[in-house]
């Protein structure tokens, strides 16, 4: 793990402010987001969130997002 991603997991996430996107159905079988420090970003389970959140960097969170939207993925 590179120093840029060892301090993203690093962060303490226990006063994180987390979201659901607003289009998340009545199931729940949905992820959470928290914002971090230089446009990083965690991810979570929100039937889980109990487990270790995914953590990406701002270039990576725009990287997943944009492959998203277009469908590769």
């Amino acid at each position: 793990m590179n120093y840029a991603k060892a301090e993203l997991y690093a962060y303490d996430l226990s006063a994180a402010c987390w979201r659901k996107a607003k289009a998340s159905g009545p199931e729940h079988n949905c992820v959470e987001i928290a914002d971090l420090p230089g446009g990083g970003v965690a991810v979570r389970d929100s039937k889980n969130t109990h487990l270790e959140p995914l953590r990406f960097d701002a270039t990576e969170w725009s990287m997943f997002r944009q492959a998203l939207i277009n469908g590769e993925i």
